[in-house]
């Protein structure tokens, strides 16, 4: 059986198109996981998942505006969720 390249590409961009378009669909949401979580629960379950995360009154808050930042990236964290643990961590000030 020969296959036709051509038109395996068309599927294959048309199948990755709809798995884009209902990821973005989805990623508009805010699962209530998340949503519902305080930024303490979100700062203790994320970052204690690969490394010991200091005390919040450690840094100043603009060392947890950097520090997050850089965390929201390399987590993969969303952009409630970094918001959430931020207002946390600087109430600890």
């Amino acid at each position: 059986m020969k296959i036709n390249k051509n038109k395996l590409s068309i599927a294959s961009v048309f199948c990755l198109s709809i798995i884009i378009v209902i990821g973005m669909m989805n990623g508009c949401k805010v699962p209530e996981s998340i949503s519902s979580k305080s930024g303490a629960q979100l700062w203790g379950e994320n970052c204690n998942r690969c490394h010991n995360a200091p005390d919040p009154k450690t840094y100043s808050d603009d060392h947890w505006d950097a520090a997050t930042e850089h965390m929201r990236q390399k987590a993969i964290l969303t952009d409630m969720e970094i918001t959430k643990i931020r207002i946390f961590l600087k109430s600890a000030n």
